[in-house]
């Protein structure tokens, strides 16, 4: 190819996303295009993969003609994606068999639940460094291959395929060549054991997956595959990045050193911090995954999961109607000295790290006659900082080291009250970079090692910058208190199942 660009796509919950990179590592144009979201039954979280695949066409084939180029230009391509979410399709016809099951849904936590209450749950973090949760594929895999007719028989003949959403990516990509996923994405599997990079024949026992369906697993960065002639791009441009969405801000953060953390605030809030070349198991209900690897050599990480973030604000704008568009919660938090007393705990799916309660739900505590939508709107922005404490509270006790400087990536850090929020109840320096979309720049990064546009993670690093730098203002009296109040909330909304 004689393209000098790299393509990335980043497919994510709510919508599709492709940047145009250049040499630079300068951001040269955008697409975008939004994912329809299925909601059949409460608890329950579904998309079309054929939107998933439609969605990223349309953002690349905008972002291509933004920077005024063809396909012809592309030197390489890299995907990034939504991690945990299932799709089983038909090898022969590529159709999938069901809608894809997105990593928000519910729908196999009682299955959870069983595998946990017979003993499996050490056994199986010791494994994989995940928890027994229906945040992961696994049981979203045997959920499909037993409740969509056949499925388990055409599974075991080898008729039908497995993927997390780059899978898929790749599959279409490749028009059915290649079914392949990268190490980080398999590592949400429950699937992969942690120690051998390699799928786990006991997990897949315990879980019912039959290796039958699983792809082949790939390096995060190197070329993996190429191109079919896809009429808005040619055939044989390399595909050479592949990593789930947090690995790839990591990565697009320049977090190559152990210690070097960061927190992405998109659909949900997702804290890394890289541990080196070997897996260490969180003691304060984080997770332990693969950050990258390249030129086989393994890179892992420490993750908090926050399950609802700028979800959150979605439900302000489309459930409650009390904002229509997402940057209006700046103006009106900015608008009152406080939230009135008001606390909104957004475990609409359960709660994730640190806490791992599947029957959690979605509270809302403190309100009074004098609560006004400007108070809601300040408290789901508050929410998403003090629910990225509660993780890095984790991060600091398993590392025994305060966490003094936070990068922050995702759409959600436009808001600069957010941003001035996490640093006060933080207590630590938060610096937001130029390009806030930094899990499609380190799709592009890892692909633009990969095909050998940049010689090394120095290159990489060079071309991050900062953009803004919030710094803690808060009392150390307030931000006790208000943590505090804070805690007793997500109290409310842990014992709400069971009360």
């Amino acid at each position: 190819m004689t393209g000098r660009f790299v393509l990335a796509l980043d497919q994510g919950t709510t919508g599709s996303t492709a940047l145009v990179v250049d040499p630079a590592g300068a951001v040269r144009a955008r697409g975008y295009a939004e994912v329809p979201q299925h909601y059949p039954r409460p608890g329950w979280v579904e998309h079309d993969p054929d939107d998933l695949w439609t969605t990223v066409e349309r953002a690349a084939r905008q972002a291509l003609a933004a920077a005024g180029l063809h396909g012809d230009d592309v030197a390489a391509i890299g995907i990034t994606n939504q991690r945990e979410t299932t799709i089983v399709w038909d090898r022969t016809t590529g159709a999938p068999i069901h809608r894809a099951i997105v990593w928000q849904c519910r729908r196999t936590a009682a299955a959870c639940d069983r595998l946990r209450a017979a003993g499996h749950e050490a056994d199986v973090r010791q494994r994989t460094g995940l928890v027994l949760d229906a945040y992961f594929s696994g049981t979203k895999i045997a959920w499909l291959l037993d409740q969509v007719p056949e499925a388990r028989r055409r599974a075991a003949r080898g008729q039908l395929a497995f993927g997390t959403v780059d899978s898929w990516l790749l599959w279409k990509l490749t028009r059915g060549r290649v079914h392949a996923t990268d190490v980080t994405n398999a590592s949400r599997t429950l699937c992969l054991n942690l120690a051998t990079v390699d799928w786990d024949d006991a997990m897949c026992a315990l879980l019912d997956v039959p290796r039958e369906v699983l792809p082949d697993i790939v390096d995060s960065s190197g070329p993996c595959a190429e191109t079919a002639d896809l009429g808005w791009l040619p055939r044989g441009v390399p595909i050479a990045g592949i990593a789930g969405d947090q690995q790839a801000a990591l990565f697009g953060q320049a977090c190559f050193a152990p210690g070097d953390a960061k927190n992405t605030y998109g659909t949900g809030c997702f804290a890394l911090v890289n541990t080196g070349e070997r897996p260490v198991l969180s003691a304060h209900g984080l997770l332990t995954t693969v950050a990258w690897r390249i030129g086989g050599r393994t890179t892992y990480a420490v993750e908090g999961a926050v399950f609802v973030a700028g979800a959150a604000v979605q439900w302000l704008r489309d459930g409650l109607g009390i904002i229509a568009e997402a940057p209006e919660t700046q103006v009106l938090a900015e608008s009152v000295p406080d939230t009135g007393g008001v606390y909104f705990v957004p475990a609409f799916v359960g709660l994730g790290a640190p806490y791992w309660d599947q029957h959690a739900r979605g509270t809302i505590v403190g309100l009074t006659r004098g609560t006004t939508r400007a108070h809601l709107a300040r408290a789901a922005l508050e929410a998403i900082a003090f629910q990225s404490r509660d993780v890095l509270d984790a991060m600091a006790a398993d590392a025994k080291a305060a966490i003094a400087r936070l990068p922050v990536d995702g759409g959600a850090v436009a808001n600069d009250f957010l941003c001035q929020f996490q640093a006060d109840v933080l207590d630590a320096v938060v610096e937001r970079p130029a390009v806030i979309e930094t899990t499609g720049l380190g799709a592009a990064y890892l692909a633009g090692l990969g095909a050998g546009l940049w010689r090394s993670l120095d290159a990489v690093a060079e071309r991050r910058t900062i953009e803004r730098t919030f710094r803690p203002a808060m009392t150390a009296a307030e931000r006790a208190a208000r943590y505090e109040d804070w805690k007793r909330a997500v109290e409310r909304s842990r014992g709400w199942a069971t009360s």
